[in-house]
């Protein structure tokens, strides 16, 4: 089960084939291989990325992967 990185919740739906959506703290999570990019959804529908606010090392493997 895939987990958000930011809230922790696991009701992530797949928006996308490599794009899911947190419901619980609506942000969209982008994964590419072992690499998570995490964004904001702005009012607009632009992105704002909140990589920057995540270490790699604090989203541990298990995360990244759908089981």
């Amino acid at each position: 089960m895939m987990r958000c990185p930011n809230c922790n919740s696991k009701d992530i739906g797949k928006i996308g084939s490599h794009q899911f959506y947190c419901w619980g703290c609506f942000i969209e999570l982008s994964v590419n291989g072992d690499k998570m990019s995490v964004y904001q959804v702005e009012e607009d529908g632009t992105l704002s990325s909140l990589d920057d606010l995540f270490f790699e090392e604090e989203i541990p493997q298990a995360q990244l992967h759908a089981n």
